[in-house]
């Protein structure tokens, strides 16, 4: 028998209990067909582009994984890890946590995430991209949540097939509190 740390174990039994108890709100059929659909729409705007992906880490990895494997075209693929600070001074300004590596200047550029929500993340990522060159930009996310609180007012993704309600949610890529971004779907914690 292991010996378990209590603060594993209430973890580990805490976070079961989230998944056990979540509400399913789009099932992985439902999110494969979504890809489906998204990589059809790259395809035809994108398939004889040489495009370079990048994926924004770490909730973008799954979504990426599963769309880049339905394009069936020659493309690159780097990924970058942005974070702003939220405490008024510099609220705009980004900070690389890793910057990409692929030189993004006179490329069509696909920037890959999960969810937009706020989108200000996404937003100063876009305005990155257009510093930097790029001959287009593009984005590609899995699920839009519907609220009033874009950062910029009519931000939307170029490419998505989904939408969820304004709860929390994880799976697919999104966590929930750094767990579950395995989960086959997109979920919602009871109560959330």
């Amino acid at each position: 028998m292991h010996n378990l740390d209590p603060h594993t174990h209430e973890s580990l039994t805490t976070m079961r209990e989230v998944m056990d108890n979540a509400d399913c709100l789009i099932t992985q059929s439902d999110v494969e067909r979504a890809l489906d659909r998204m990589a059809d729409e790259i395809s035809a705007d994108l398939g004889d582009k040489l495009p370079v992906f990048y994926c924004v880490m770490n909730g973008g990895l799954i979504t990426t994984g599963h769309l880049l494997t339905r394009l069936g075209f020659p493309l690159e693929v780097d990924y970058l890890h942005a974070t702003r600070y939220r405490g008024g001074l510099r609220g705009g300004e980004l900070f690389w946590r890793v910057s990409p590596e692929i030189p993004m200047a006179g490329r069509h550029v696909v920037i890959v995430d999960d969810i937009l929500d706020e989108g200000a993340t996404l937003a100063a990522i876009l305005r990155y991209c257009e510093e930097a060159g790029a001959a287009s930009i593009s984005t590609a996310v899995l699920v839009d949540k519907r609220h009033d609180r874009k950062a910029v007012p009519g931000l939307t993704a170029d490419y998505c097939s989904l939408e969820v309600v304004d709860r929390y949610v994880f799976g697919f890529g999104m966590d929930y509190k750094g767990y579950w971004r395995n989960a086959p779907g997109i979920f919602a914690p009871k109560g959330l």
